[in-house]
């Protein structure tokens, strides 16, 4: 809780550092990337991993929601970026 500055949820899972965090726009998702070279999304509200996305060949250092939340982009050191 930004307010309290109490941790809601860690969210678990990932096998590198994480190097993004975003929240979806309408608040209800986070998508995180990292160094073991997928993105997860996550449920802002319960910390429950919704899906991994693999396939970049290098670690993720970005990744963001389009502006009505139904895609997600990955931007990689493998040279590509993705669209979710």
């Amino acid at each position: 809780d930004a307010a309290s500055g109490e941790c809601l949820h860690t969210l678990k899972g990932h096998q590198g550092w994480v190097t993004c965090a975003a929240f979806s726009p309408d608040g209800q998702q986070v998508v995180t990337a990292s160094y073991d070279k997928t993105a997860r999304l996550w449920a802002a509200a319960s910390g429950e991993c919704l899906h991994t996305l693999e396939g970049h060949r290098g670690a993720i250092f970005c990744a963001a929601f389009s502006p009505d939340g139904q895609q997600v982009v990955t931007a990689s050191d493998d040279k590509t970026a993705r669209l979710w």
